[in-house]
């Protein structure tokens, strides 16, 4: 049986990226394309690689353009996810790239986006421990941000397995432009990024701090602190996330490496790395994977450890397909990658 899928938003970079995956994905029929400002353009005026759609014109984002598909991605700016999904039907899968659906703290929600919280869904983040028996009963799911796939899944085996206690916890991102959406920035503009890295939301400010807690909190962390510093990166795609941690004195680092062998030994998309090889950007590059490094800073008394991943993929769209694909009972890699393009 052929599943039909509608993307909206599919004009930026989420939808652009959900398309070219669905493109590869044997079981999937690509139904309605909508948006908002760019209603009624051709699609491939804003994804000219999607040359299979070039046929297509882009819809008005309305729930008749989104009735009658089994699935439907939402890649919308924050704030504008819960309206559209509200018309949908129970039976429907909604996929939710944008981050309404993801904290579960009205609080926190209000604190860091600045409006009414519009509830929580399951969280598509399948290597959460119990997390795929969840994807696979539920209708709604909730996109996790990339800054937090990547800060998550590079602590998660120390957290836990209690390596880790949560708290202390320094993690340094660096990622490409695109995790800034398409829309015009003037700090986005080529001749301020080429050849320049730049820190920003510094201090606590960003607003995939509270998602990562909330993921460490999952992870059996009491009280966990975070200091988060992102940097962007002058490239289109890809996280280099280095995350540290205070390790109790007398664990050695054998013990920690084994530890990360035991979580990650059988997921399909995360690779613990050979001792000495450390994860790069290009090497995961429009793939579904993440490369995973972890020492021990002896001197410092902490734990370190290094993730890379396709901010565009698995960081949103390649996770919200495998996210779909347990959700519909499908095996979890069909239409995914782990193979990067390098250089």
């Amino acid at each position: 049986m052929t599943i039909k899928v509608a993307v909206a938003g599919a004009t930026g970079y989420a939808g652009g990226e959900v398309l070219r995956l669905l493109l590869g994905h044997p079981e999937v029929e690509v139904g309605a394309l909508t948006a908002g400002a760019n209603a009624g353009t051709p699609l491939l005026a804003h994804h000219q690689h999607l040359t299979p759609l070039a046929d297509r014109t882009v819809e008005a984002t309305t729930a008749a353009a989104l009735d009658g598909h089994d699935v439907v991605f939402l890649a919308l700016p924050h704030g504008h996810s819960a309206g559209v999904a509200a018309g949908l039907g129970p039976d429907v899968l909604v996929v939710d790239a944008g981050a309404d659906h993801r904290l579960s703290d009205p609080v926190q929600w209000r604190k860091f986006y600045g409006s009414d919280h519009a509830g929580t869904w399951p969280y598509g983040l399948p290597e959460l421990p119990g997390q795929r028996e969840v994807l696979a009963a539920t209708r709604r799911i909730a996109v996790p941000g990339c800054y937090p796939t990547t800060v998550t899944l590079a602590l998660l085996p120390a957290l836990s397995g209690g390596l880790v206690s949560g708290r202390d916890v320094v993690a340094v991102a660096a990622s490409g432009t695109s995790g800034a959406g398409r829309s015009l920035k003037p700090n986005l503009l080529g001749s301020e990024v080429m050849g320049s890295a730049s820190a920003y939301g510094v201090g606590g400010v960003h607003r995939h701090v509270p998602e990562i807690l909330q993921n460490f909190a999952l992870l059996g962390a009491a009280e966990p602190t975070l200091s988060f510093t992102p940097v962007l990166a002058p490239m289109a795609r890809g996280i280099l996330a280095t995350v540290t941690a205070p390790l109790p004195a007398g664990v050695p680092a054998d013990v920690v490496r084994s530890t990360y062998v035991a979580a990650y030994g059988n997921e399909p998309f995360v690779t613990l790395l050979p001792e000495g090889m450390w994860p790069q950007t290009q090497s995961v590059l429009g793939s579904n994977a993440v490369h995973v490094q972890v020492t021990v800073d002896e001197a410092a008394g902490r734990l370190v450890a290094v993730a890379a991943l396709d901010n565009l993929t698995k960081g949103t769209a390649g996770g919200a397909i495998q996210s779909m694909n347990i959700a519909l009972g499908l095996p979890e890699s069909l239409g995914l990658t782990t193979i990067g393009v390098a250089p």
